[in-house]
Parts: C-alpha cells; sequence; structure tokens
C-alpha cells in the first residue's frame, strides 16, 4: 500500500476537465494535466484490499494488476507502474481515456467511499511513459517464418498484431478504410481522444515490424484464395459495424442519418480531408434530435456542439434510470444508474421514454419527429415490454436526426459469408476456446465475436485470439 491510511484521510480527485465556455469552441481533448503528487496522494487511497475486484473479470477484463500499479505511483515509481500496466494492456493510453472504467464500480473502497481514480492514474501512467522516452518497440528475439494476417484495425486487430508480432511471426494488418484504428479513428470525436496518441502507437507496431495496408477489402480487393495460399493463420476483428437503423415512415428523407456516418465524417474533417457540400452532415445551425441514450449518442451531442447547433436532444427509448446503482446490479457489477458524461454538461436536452413513430418534412427533408411517450411494465415473472401511453403523441423540430441506438452484429455480407465462418443467433462469430471459428486457421477476436462492446473488451479478445494463433502455430 502506498499509505496505509491513505483511503480514510484522503478524498478522491478525478481529471480535471476545461471550462465548458472554453472547450465547445475546438477540438482538443478536454481534460488538463494533472500533478504528480495529485496523482500519487489517489494511487496512495488503494486500500490493497484481500481479493481486489478492481483487476476481476467484473471490473477488468484485460485484468490490470490495478493495486500493483496504485501503489508504485504512490512510492512515486512511475516506470515500474508503466511495467505492471503493459503486462496486461497493450494500449492504456486508450482505455484510459475511453474506458467506462468498471474497475472503479469493482473498487472496494467504494462500497463505503468513492472509489480510487483508476483510469486517470492509468493514461498518467502511460503519458509519464511517453514523455519520458520509456515505451519503446519490442523487437521479436526470433523469426518463426509463419504469416499471420489480420483483418481490421481497431484495438483488436492492433493488440492481436502487436502480441503476434513480438512472437515473431510476420503480421500483415488489412484495413478497408484509408487510415488505420478502426473506430479509435472514425467513430471517436477528437475532444475524447485526439489521434496523435494512435498515430504515436502505430510508429511502435511499424518499427516492431508490423506492416499495415489501407483501403483493402478482404474478399474483394484481396482474393480469400490468396488469403488462404499466403497466410498460415487469419484473425478476424472486423467489429459489429452493423448498426440499428429505424424502419419508420419517413426515414428515407434527407436530413436522418446513421450516427456513425456523421462522426466519421467530423473525423475525417479533423484529419484534413475535403467533404463534398453535397454530402456533409453538419449540425450547425439546426435542430437536433439524437435517438440513443448511450456512449455514441453522447459522442454526437458534444459533436453538435462543436458544430454550432441551434438545440440539441437525446432521446431514450427507456425509462430514466436511476440516480444511484439499481438494486438489480449490486457491486461489483457495473451499476445500471444515471450517468452524465462531459457532453451532457456542455448543453442540450435529454428525454427518456420516447417512442419515435414518423418523421415528416418538404422538399424531401426532414424537418418533423413524430413520437409517443411509453412506460415499461414489468410481470409477475420479471420480464419487461414497452407499452405506448394513451394521447401522448407529440410532434418536435427537428432539422437533423442521428441514429445512434447501437449495433447489430457484424457484416455478413461479403468476407464472412464468402469464408463460410458459423455465426450464432445475434449475428456473432463462434468460435471455440482458442478463438478459432469452424474454418481452420481463421480466428476471430473482439466485437466481431462479441457484438459491440468495450474497448478494453476488445483488447482482451485480441490478446487471447494472438495466443489461441499461437498455439495453432506451434502445433502446426
Amino acid at each position: 500500500m502506498g499509505d496505509p491510511r491513505g483511503f480514510m484521510k484522503l478524498q478522491r480527485k478525478g481529471p480535471r476537465k476545461r471550462s465548458v465556455e472554453e472547450r465547445v469552441l475546438d477540438w482538443r481533448e478536454i481534460y488538463k494535466p494533472i500533478p504528480d503528487e495529485t496523482l500519487k496522494q489517489q494511487g496512495a487511497r488503494c486500500m490493497d484490499c484481500g481479493v481486489p475486484f478492481c483487476q476481476g473479470y467484473s471490473g477488468c477484463p484485460v485484468q490490470n494488476i490495478i493495486p500493483e500499479w496504485n501503489t508504485l505511483v504512490a512510492q512515486d515509481r512511475w516506470k515500474d507502474a508503466l511495467k505492471a500496466l503493459h503486462v496486461t494492456n497493450n494500449f492504456p493510453e486508450f482505455t484510459g481515456r475511453l474506458c467506462p472504467a468498471p474497475c472503479e464500480s469493482a473498487c472496494v473502497l467504494g462500497l463505503i467511499e468513492k472509489p480510487v481514480s483508476i483510469r486517470v492514474l492509468e493514461w498518467n501512467i502511460i503519458e509519464k511513459g511517453f514523455s519520458e522516452g520509456w515505451v519503446a518497440p519490442v523487437m521479436p528475439k526470433r523469426d518463426t517464418g509463419k504469416k499471420v494476417a489480420v483483418v481490421g484495425s481497431g484495438p483488436a486487430g492492433l493488440a492481436a498484431a502487436q502480441q503476434l508480432r513480438r512472437n515473431g511471426h510476420q503480421v500483415t494488418v488489412f484495413e478497408k478504410s484509408d487510415r488505420i484504428g478502426g473506430l479509435l479513428r472514425y467513430g471517436i470525436p477528437d475532444f475524447k481522444m485526439e489521434k496523435t496518441y494512435i498515430d504515436r502507437r502505430l510508429k511502435q507496431l511499424r518499427t516492431e515490424g508490423v506492416i499495415f495496408k489501407t483501403q483493402v477489402t478482404v474478399g474483394k480487393d484481396l482474393s480469400i484464395e490468396t488469403l488462404n495460399t499466403e497466410f498460415d493463420a487469419v484473425c478476424l476483428s472486423m467489429g459489429a459495424e452493423a448498426a440499428r437503423d429505424l424502419p419508420v415512415p419517413g426515414r428515407e428523407l434527407n436530413g436522418v442519418h446513421l450516427a456513425m456516418d456523421f462522426l466519421t465524417q467530423q473525423n475525417k474533417i479533423g484529419a484534413g480531408d475535403t467533404i463534398d457540400p453535397a454530402e456533409l452532415i453538419s449540425a450547425h445551425n439546426k435542430h437536433v434530435v439524437i435517438l440513443g441514450g448511450g456512449d455514441t449518442g453522447a459522442d454526437c451531442l458534444g459533436t453538435c456542439h462543436r458544430q454550432g447547433a441551434r438545440e440539441v436532444r437525446q432521446v431514450e427509448l427507456l425509462p430514466e434510470p436511476p440516480p444511484k446503482r439499481a438494486e438489480s446490479t449490486p457491486w461489483p457489477l457495473w451499476p445500471m444508474q444515471l450517468r452524465t458524461s462531459p457532453a451532457h454538461e456542455e448543453g442540450g436536452l435529454r428525454e427518456w421514454s420516447f417512442l419515435t413513430k414518423r418523421f415528416s418534412g418538404s422538399s424531401g427533408h426532414v424537418e418533423k419527429l413524430h413520437a409517443v411517450r411509453v412506460e415499461m411494465i414489468i410481470n409477475d415473472s420479471g420480464g419487461s415490454k414497452i407499452i405506448e401511453i394513451p394521447g401522448s403523441d407529440f410532434e418536435i423540430k427537428a432539422d437533423l436526426v442521428l441514429l445512434a441506438m447501437g449495433f447489430t452484429g457484424p457484416k455478413k455480407e461479403g468476407l464472412l459469408n464468402d469464408l463460410g465462418v458459423k455465426t450464432n443467433a445475434r449475428g456473432s462469430v463462434i468460435v471455440d476456446e482458442n478463438h478459432m471459428t469452424n474454418i481452420d486457421g481463421v480466428f476471430a477476436a473482439g466485437d466481431v465475436k462479441l457484438g459491440a462492446s468495450l474497448i478494453v473488451w476488445a483488447i482482451r479478445e485480441g490478446r487471447d485470439a494472438a495466443q489461441g494463433i499461437e498455439a495453432y502455430l506451434t502445433k502446426k
């Protein structure tokens, strides 16, 4: 422990944020630097409890050894803390910024006090590592002569690629987009994570010997036959890209868009790309309605603020969550409760129990959203259903509608269907205990296997798939 009495005498301090008035005027990250002394005190709040639920599956899918690096930070041993952090996590600069921190919800101290600021410590350890020059390429000690193809360059694909390359295999990552990073690159706004952090880590991977090829759609630009003949194993990590749509009257109107199209376009603009004005999706001076109350919806909300929207509403079909942990999700589970993101601090309206019935407009463009209020009914067996409240119909002005209602799984058309990979009832790829699909030598990791999930799960999946591929290649 950094301080045996630290959890009793020190108060939690979270990340420091730039003011709303300042940050909505640019696309830079919203957080400000934190003094080392403050971080050391936060590490000293760790209780070094007998059973650290923070690093169990309910708290941390990659099983970070959190109490260890909390103590090392408290002792001012930053380089050792970085070593401990990298043992389980390839990219703590990503998880530290983007993970919702189930570790903090599982923190034992959180039962009686505010939990340890684990996420803040994580990203500050890695930032100090980069600033001090401690993060260096890890070169393979041997060359196995085996070749592995990784399809998709999100966090699962990158984690698998790095692990496999460090084991001595030749790894090629294929990405259909024009830049590497998957949803890290095009699904996450710059104000949550600037893309320089991706580029910084990619420089390390390239130095280690990972080969990246962009604008290659495997199964189209690169045939399956070539994939099978040139590579000894394949890792599918394309994500769960099939967005949940809304098949209601008026969906075809201009101005109704999938959230990921909106976010991707803004990220391309931030990277310096020029967008055809006829295809531009902009919230500037518009009444915007975001359908979906999750993180993607909040990302859209923050983006709309920075684009200069006149008014923004984020609406959700389900009832408003309770302000504190619901009884249905007891500690150390991830709690069902109301969460407020930095984007919500910046403005906008939030509504719950909201069901969209149709869109209407003129000249082919959306102008109004027609909806009804709903309520959730719980039956005797614990099941639930949503019913409309009679006479609660209403309409609101909507110049731009963004559909941020989640994802239904990976896209089947193309590679998955052509390979003949089996999927389950939810559409996710089925694998064995080594992450191998029903096709010999073809493995799957991340959202393509799990469905849409957390970045920390994607990294864990990539590492596990790499371990399965390693065992397969060794046996082969």
